[in-house]
């Protein structure tokens, strides 16, 4: 009880309201009518709609893409919601499929001796390059540390460093995970994630780049890496106008075959100690070798799905609710089963669009700003969606207010706690902490802020962008009093993250998912009825370009 009080205490006073509310003062703050549309009976029907063996999985560029895309499009209508693109509810995202098939071993070569790794087993290799086949002959192997270049920590891997025609070994996270006093200390900024050093490697003009598999630093195991990006088609968006966005080849390495790697040019695992410490200088490995990678690409189109209620008086002024509807389509059968559903992940987001666009046509008060529906696509290949939806914008950023994301809600049961991903970003933690309040409930940080998990869905395209975003869940602090019930549930739902069994099942309890849906409602129905636009805080890494937007 203590704790509780400490957060609702804190978040009184942050707001300025007098102490003493009442239960019954802040639920007169609440529109009862709108929140009383959002129903289990109609989001449970959606979900198992969705996540139907009808919907084959909505795996982009299949038949489920189709379908979902069509279905999703046909509910936002049903709503009384406006098409929000022109006299369209799709937005038409080009898609490239790309299956790369590197070398089956890898040679690296030094002046003294020479070391073979194996596909898969000790490396994976992909060119996202349009190109039939990529090669790369006698590169260079240089270790540049983290691979950041991040001029408000003081930090620069890449000082004084041409790595033109070189290949790039660096290593996953940032400097914060094994340092607090350095960068954002146990919470993960983009700099630590595996895309900013492709990014960043391309934009040194790095022929190739090679991440070190860490399990601890990348919050996953080498069975993902191999899953992912083995032998797997690897989706993008169709950047035939950008060749150069990317390095030739991109790969990873296990934690063993680096420090063999290490050993073939003089070194020891002591030089990832190194290069934790501010000052750390590149080091050319004196090693070389040959990548070789064959792409068998296909290009087609999938579809954003997208609709608008529009405000009263500022109607030029956007909230953007996201959620994606794709999922992994057909693939390996498990017990006989191969289809991977997605029922939590994100049939549950795309049921919770429609149910908050059902609260805001109930409402008492129509919002003044216009409010934005988007079920995007392909987030489960690099949020591809998203990313097409911010470069081509169907309503302008800077007139955009805020997005709020959703994306694989909790069936364990409702929580007093609701945990924000990336807590301390933007004002938007202030919305969320005063509409909590309301239901008498309190906010917290995710609990493992150093996994990167705010760079991990599709709020994160927004923000890259300057656009205030939005991301959070159920936490751990269980309303249910018997605990032994609470295991039950949480043992039923464990093994289903990217399985054949991400299906609604009898163990499923809805009141934790509806009390976020209506959390998320009344976040967004407070900032339709301002004026104000949400801000980044001072210590976020968005807040420059947030300004210039």
């Amino acid at each position: 009880m203590k704790k509780q009080f400490k957060y609702i205490a804190l978040g009184i006073a942050c707001m300025g309201i007098p102490h003493l509310v009442s239960a019954q003062t802040k639920q007169n703050t609440l529109d009862q009518k709108a929140l009383s549309s959002i129903t289990e009976k109609s989001y449970k029907s959606t979900i198992l709609k969705l996540s139907s063996d009808e919907f084959m999985g909505r795996k982009p560029f299949t038949k489920g893409d189709t379908l979902a895309t069509n279905y999703i499009a046909t509910q936002f209508k049903a709503l009384g919601l406006k098409p929000g693109n022109d006299n369209s509810y799709f937005q038409e995202v080009p898609m490239v499929e790309i299956t790369s098939t590197p070398n089956v071993t890898l040679s690296l070569k030094s002046p003294q001796d020479e070391l073979t790794l194996n596909n898969l087993t000790d490396y994976v290799l992909t060119s996202r390059r349009l190109q039939d086949h990529v090669e790369l002959k006698n590169t260079e192997l240089v270790f540049v540390g983290f691979g950041i270049v991040a001029p408000e920590y003081q930090w620069n891997d890449y000082q004084d460093l041409d790595v033109k025609g070189k290949t790039v070994v660096v290593m996953v996270n940032d400097p914060g995970h094994y340092d607090k006093s350095l960068f954002k200390g146990d919470t993960m900024t983009y700099y630590g994630r595996w895309t900013y050093k492709y990014e960043e490697a391309a934009r040194q003009g790095a022929a190739g780049v090679m991440i070190i598999h860490q399990t601890k630093a990348a919050s996953y195991g080498w069975n993902v890496i191999r899953t992912g990006w083995g032998n797997a088609p690897q989706m993008d968006l169709d950047n035939v106008n950008d060749p150069h966005k990317y390095a030739q080849v991109e790969g990873w390495l296990s934690t063993e075959s680096t420090s063999k790697l290490f050993k073939l040019a003089g070194y020891d695992d002591s030089l990832i100690e190194k290069a934790k410490k501010k000052g750390f200088k590149a080091v050319p490995l004196g090693i070389t070798t040959n990548f070789e990678v064959s792409n068998k690409i296909k290009r087609s189109k999938s579809n954003n799905v997208i609709a608008r209620l529009e405000g009263k008086s500022r109607q030029d002024e956007n909230i953007i609710y996201t959620a994606h509807w794709d999922h992994l389509g057909i693939g390996e059968a498990v017990n006989g089963d191969s289809i991977y559903n997605g029922a939590i992940d994100n049939a549950a987001g795309v049921a919770a669009l429609f149910e908050i666009a059902k609260a805001f046509k109930a409402a008492k008060k129509a919002p003044e700003r216009s409010i934005v529906f988007l079920a995007v696509t392909s987030e489960e290949d690099g949020l591809l969606g998203s990313d097409y939806y911010v470069r081509n914008p169907i309503y302008p950023l800077n007139k955009t207010v805020a997005n709020i994301n959703m994306d694989a809600f909790s069936a364990a049961g409702a929580t007093k706690d609701v945990s924000i991903v990336g807590k301390g970003q933007s004002d938007m933690d202030d919305y969320a902490e005063r509409s909590a309040l309301k239901f008498d409930r309190y906010t917290k940080s995710e609990g493992n802020p150093g996994s990167g998990g705010f760079y991990r869905s599709d709020h994160f395209n927004f923000a890259k962008v300057g656009v205030p975003a939005f991301y959070a869940g159920s936490g751990n602090d269980y309303l249910e009093k018997d605990r032994s019930i609470t295991e039950k549930r949480k043992k039923a739902l464990e093994g289903r993250y990217h399985a054949v069994n991400d299906e609604v099942i009898p163990e499923w309890n809805f009141e934790g998912m509806l009390a976020d849906i209506r959390l998320f409602f009344d976040i967004g129905y407070t900032l339709s009825q301002e004026a104000t636009f949400p801000k980044w805080k001072e210590k976020s890494e968005f807040k420059e370009i947030g300004e210039k937007r």
